[in-house]
């Protein structure tokens, strides 16, 4: 869309799209350095995809946070290992910028009192790639905040999810996790009489001005009840606002497996930015990836992401494991998906247990809370029996087989060698079970079998941009005042997921990086 005749109903140096990690960092950035900036989140809440990670945590190596706890880790290091990783699907330079960034980033943060972290060890996700962290201290998170040091924040913070899923009021006395990230930022941000922030205020299209000395985005329309208006930037506009998994329009146009019904992404993700970057002339990468995970099924058909499991196994409908199931969740995901795609499974597969734990599957961490049992019970998504070979007649797969699949793993967990998938060989595999093995014999009746599927933590397909988080075009220059971060940008790990919070490390650094960016920028010109 041209500059004129645009009438343009207010001006700003910055306008960011999304309040996530990413787009809540990129305006505190701006506006601590000077910036007149304005945040624009399309729902009614802040926090988008963040708000919802239980963890809130990022993957940034050598961090001041990390330093002072005393790590021997180096970025020669992480940087070894993330490209072993990653490999070359994304530019070199974009994964060292990662990798490099994040401690600069925390150092920056915590001169801000109202930005406290602390260690959250995590293992990186390839526990046997060179150079893998096995000890976790790669991985720091946000500090809780008190609810009551901020309780204009308790309702305007999206999530927890099952706030969301289930109607189960937020909780009162902390923010934790994502939310902390949230509310930490948006009390920082409050700082500064140059900042604003607008709820249910969507970025719908882009303004490019044609004139000299170059195409540039001078500003944006937006959406609120209806009635659209443009703004107008004097630095730039920076697109992170999640990305599109909750549009199943987008997700089958671009070949994304799975369905919005079963992403975790928040639902305001609908791809608007995407859409706005690419007619502006945008390139785009790995559009058709996402960060993927296995789905514990609940009765209201959703598949939700779960992890921690401290028993059962997996099977498909021919009675047969088919997965480590203990492996970190994107690489679960990846292979259940290689999978459906090869006729190998089909949905739903299931979780065998038996009654150790009771009925109630061995999942210690279902992002969306399991609730009663009778409700899975007449959903046909739980089914116990005696003999292994009546559950099977339950879920209709041959008897005999998983009768000797069982046997077969009872075998490997008394010897505590997987000798099929090699669960319990990486150290993410123990991660749940304090270094033991994650082998755990299935032997004490009754039985039991868990529907599961394919579950989503966002599409991590997007705008391509340079290190500077500058939007390219298809030649591969850079679209003077267009930035784009988080699911909105194309991930730099490519098709990998290296280690837990690189998603929201990734959005916050290259949110920042973009707010950097445009400090340097001449501004003052016709546009």
């Amino acid at each position: 869309m041209g500059s004129h005749p645009v009438e343009w109903s207010e001006e700003h140096d910055v306008l960011v799209a999304g309040s996530g990690g990413g787009g809540v960092t990129g305006a505190y950035t701006a506006a601590r350095e000077g910036l007149d900036v304005l945040l624009v989140e399309a729902t009614d809440k802040f926090g988008g995809t963040t708000a919802y990670s239980g963890g809130g945590g990022v993957w940034f190596p050598c961090n001041p946070v990390l330093v002072r706890a005393g790590t021997d880790d180096t970025i020669d290091d992480a940087l070894t290992y993330y490209r072993a990783v990653v490999g070359d699907r994304t530019p070199r330079e974009l994964q060292e910028t990662f990798v490099r960034g994040g401690a600069p980033l925390i150092e920056y943060l915590e001169q801000d009192p109202n930005l406290k972290f602390a260690p959250l060890p995590w293992p990186d996700y390839y526990g046997k790639a060179p150079k893998a962290r096995l000890d976790g201290q790669r991985h720091i998170a946000v500090k809780p905040l008190k609810v009551a040091a901020a309780p204009e924040l308790r309702d305007v913070i999206r999530g927890p999810l099952d706030a969301d899923r289930l109607g189960v009021e937020p909780p009162a006395d902390y923010f934790v996790g994502g939310r902390a990230l949230i509310a930490r930022f948006l009390t920082a941000i409050g700082q500064y009489p140059n900042a604003s922030l607008r709820r249910d205020t969507a970025l719908v299209e882009l303004v490019v001005s044609d004139g000299l000395p170059e195409k540039r985005v001078v500003g944006a329309i937006v959406e609120s009840a209806g009635q659209r208006t443009a703004i107008r930037t004097r630095r730039g506009v920076l697109l992170a606002a999640g990305g599109f998994e909750s549009n199943d329009e987008l997700r089958r146009e671009y070949g994304v497996p799975g369905v919005a019904r079963d992403t975790m992404g928040a639902w305001g993700n609908r791809g608007q930015a995407h859409l706005a970057g690419i007619a502006a002339g945008a390139d785009t990468d790995l559009m058709d990836q996402a960060w993927w995970s296995p789905g514990m099924t609940h009765p209201d058909g959703r598949s939700a992401f779960a992890l921690w499991f401290t028993g059962g196994i997996f099977v498909n409908q021919d009675g047969n494991r088919f997965v480590n199931e203990s492996r970190a969740y994107d690489r679960f995901g990846r292979e259940i998906i290689a999978q459906l795609q090869d006729g190998s499974i089909t949905l739903p597969y299931w979780m065998i247990y038996d009654d150790k734990e009771g009925e109630v599957p061995p999942v210690r961490a279902a992002n969306v809370a399991i609730v009663e049992t009778e409700k899975y019970v007449a959903a046909g998504l739980w089914h116990t029996a005696d003999t292994l070979e009546e559950l099977a007649a339950k879920i209709g797969v041959p008897a005999g087989q998983l009768v000797a699949t069982v046997a077969r793993f009872n075998e490997f967990a008394a010897a505590g060698i997987d000798r099929d998938f090699g669960r319990g060989d990486e150290a993410f595999d123990r991660a749940f079970s304090g270094g033991a093995s994650p082998l755990v014999p299935i032997d004490r009746p009754p039985f039991h079998a868990a529907a599961f599927g394919i579950s989503d933590l966002g599409t991590e397909g997007g705008l391509r941009t340079d290190t500077a988080a500058r939007v390219l075009d298809a030649s591969g220059a850079p679209i003077p005042g267009l930035y784009a971060a988080g699911n909105t940008m194309a991930a730099p790990s490519g098709t990998a997921y290296p280690a837990g919070g690189n998603p929201i490390g990734t959005s916050m650094l290259f949110s920042h990086l973009a707010a950097l960016d445009m400090l340097t920028l001449d501004f003052r010109r016709d546009i």
